[in-house]
């Protein structure tokens, strides 16, 4: 292990100088200064959330961690989850404080993605989430527009939310929901208000999962739900320019770009306020019809993958 370069808060920091991956335009130093820089803000995000994060390293490609490595300090708290995809446990994180922040900068983890739970009942999500998924190019508008129907869609049922740029380019809407509703009731009306907003302008929005059916369209996400991950709020992105994932108003969500919200610029936004803690709703009653009407929509992966098996058969049919 090389050198220290300095230590902050107990954490070791080595390699400060290295460029933070190819086309960042950022050192490691500049993801640990930012990361420093906003603890009080991106630490609620995290905290009590088992934590995946996104790292990389020189000459590697990037890659998502779950699991603990072996060597990780014993003063970083984490929790057991058991992974049904890999018939394993995996220690997760807990990002909590500071000091474990610092550690994740100093393994180069670009990515923070929490999950919607905590880690006192990992069967009942805090937030219902949207994720605005755009077309390839430069479609970050068309992800706004999609979000404006989202909002609608949820105006139309008495719910509201907050918006927030992925950092990549996409829009994620979040709506905190009241303590008690089970992952699948809250799964289920994602589903409902998806489909709500496509309906609003099927032109425009799409629930498609299968890619090739999308025709161009904003995918409307609805499968961020239950135990998945969402990138938090102010986390980095790996991306050019390390651009950040920021809450903006709904009034002013239509004239902003990805861009704006890096590890640069944010640090001064947050200095003094936290706009995503602002701009958050109170938790809320998720209405029992909306509920209903999302159980008898398809889980969209589950659907996809039946109709993927049914496409598979009708081209070898088909020689």
């Amino acid at each position: 292990m090389s050198e220290a370069d300095e230590t902050r808060d107990g954490v070791a920091l080595t390699n400060l100088d290295q460029a933070l991956f190819d086309g960042a335009g950022a050192t490691k130093r500049d993801l640990v200064d930012y990361l420093d820089a906003v603890h009080e803000r991106i630490l609620p995000q995290v905290r009590d959330r088992p934590l995946s994060v996104i790292r990389v390293r020189p000459g590697q490609p990037p890659f998502m961690q779950k699991n603990l490595p072996k060597y990780t300090p014993d003063w970083v708290r984490r929790t057991t989850v058991w992974a049904e995809a890999s018939h394993r446990e995996i220690s997760y994180a807990l990002c909590d404080d500071r000091r474990t922040l610092l550690w994740f900068a100093n393994q180069r983890a670009v990515e923070y993605h929490p999950t919607l739970a905590t880690v006192e009942d990992l069967h009942r999500p805090t937030h219902l989430v949207l994720d605005l998924d755009p077309p390839e190019g430069d479609a970050f508008g068309l992800a706004v527009a999609a979000a404006l129907l989202v909002r609608q869609a949820l105006a139309d049922v008495g719910l509201s939310g907050a918006v927030k740029t992925s950092g990549a380019k996409g829009v994620h809407v979040f709506v905190p929901v009241e303590a008690g509703a089970s992952a699948e009731d809250m799964a289920a009306a994602t589903r409902a208000v998806a489909v709500r907003a496509e309906r609003l302008d099927p032109a425009l929005a799409t629930t498609a999962f299968i890619r090739e059916d999308r025709g161009g369209k904003v995918f409307v996400d609805s499968t961020r739900a239950g135990g998945a991950t969402v990138v938090g709020a102010y986390s980095p992105r790996l991306r050019p320019g390390v651009p950040v994932s920021f809450p903006v108003d709904w009034a002013d969500v239509g004239d902003v770009a990805p861009a704006d919200f890096t590890i640069r610029t944010v640090p001064a936004l947050v200095a003094d306020r936290d706009p995503w803690a602002e701009r958050m709703p109170a938790p809320q009653r998720l209405p029992a019809d909306l509920v209903a009407a999302g159980h008898t929509i398809p889980i969209a992966r589950v659907q996809a993958m039946h109709e993927g098996k049914r496409r598979a058969r009708a081209r070898r049919a088909a020689g």
